[in-house]
């Protein structure tokens, strides 16, 4: 700084000398050579304190500015469930506002991610809840998630999806023996929950746990309606050879009803 300090000086003696030579070479008398003279001081002291006003108000500007950024860092600071900033106090200003706008970025950042993530897991959780009919994850929207509640709920979703592939497959097994039976028994679904079963849509089915039981418990009454059956006609059989034995029916004649 000091050698440019004594080159703008030599720089403005260079120039006064070539000044002067120009008003001698003209001449101009001595008076009105003082008086340009002034001139010259008063633009060259104009056009240093505009510089030094520009820097000062640039210095303003950078102390606004750290004290605007270390506000919003403790703000966000604080929504992110984070330490303290600590800045290092024997940097520079333009150094120390640098860092300071840097790190608010990075935070900002941080929270926009988390925001955003949160969104994506609700509308994930929604979408669930409606085909589990289950309740929806307590989670406050209007605060910044940390990053164990996004752990949380991400393990909560991944829960919910697995829940919903194994009540899907449990569906979609139960289903298909429940309309086998129904063609064997010449069941036609007479309640609309076995019409929700085998008629409609299967996007449509809720995947409720009640559902699920439901579901299980309408299997099972087939079933058993199909055993009863069977023991029945098991009997009937029975009852039909032991009649043959005893009327001596031809094997010729029995063969005509196997079929049955």
């Amino acid at each position: 700084s000091e050698v440019l300090a004594a080159e703008a000086a030599s720089c403005l003696n260079r120039a006064m000398a070539a000044l002067r030579d120009i008003w001698e070479e003209i001449g101009i008398p001595e008076e009105q050579r003082l008086e340009r003279t002034d001139v010259v001081k008063k633009h060259i002291k104009s056009l240093l304190d505009m510089m030094v006003a520009e820097e000062e108000s640039l210095k303003e500007r950078l102390l606004k500015s750290i004290a605007v950024c270390r506000k919003e860092l403790d703000t966000l600071c604080r929504e992110l469930q984070l330490d303290p900033f600590e800045t290092e106090e024997e940097s520079t200003i333009l150094q120390m506002e640098k860092n300071l706008r840097t790190r608010v970025e990075v935070l900002q950042k941080q929270k926009r991610d988390r925001k955003q993530e949160l969104k994506a897991l609700q509308e994930q959780d929604r979408d669930l809840c409606d085909i589990l009919c289950t309740s929806l994850f307590s989670i406050d929207s209007g605060s910044v998630p940390s990053l164990e509640d996004l752990d949380h709920y991400r393990r909560h979703v991944a829960s919910l999806n697995t829940l919903k592939e194994q009540r899907w497959e449990e569906f979609v097994s139960n289903k298909r023996q429940i309309i086998l039976l129904m063609e064997e028994l010449d069941h036609t679904p007479d309640t609309s929950f076995e019409r929700d079963v085998v008629c409609e849509d299967e996007e449509a089915f809720c995947l409720s746990e009640d559902n699920i039981v439901a579901l299980q418990n309408l299997l099972l009454q087939l079933q058993a309606r199909r055993a009863l059956n069977e023991a029945v006609c098991a009997e009937l059989r029975a009852r039909i050879v032991a009649l043959w034995e005893r009327l001596q029916i031809p094997e010729e004649e029995r063969a005509s009803s196997a079929v049955h």
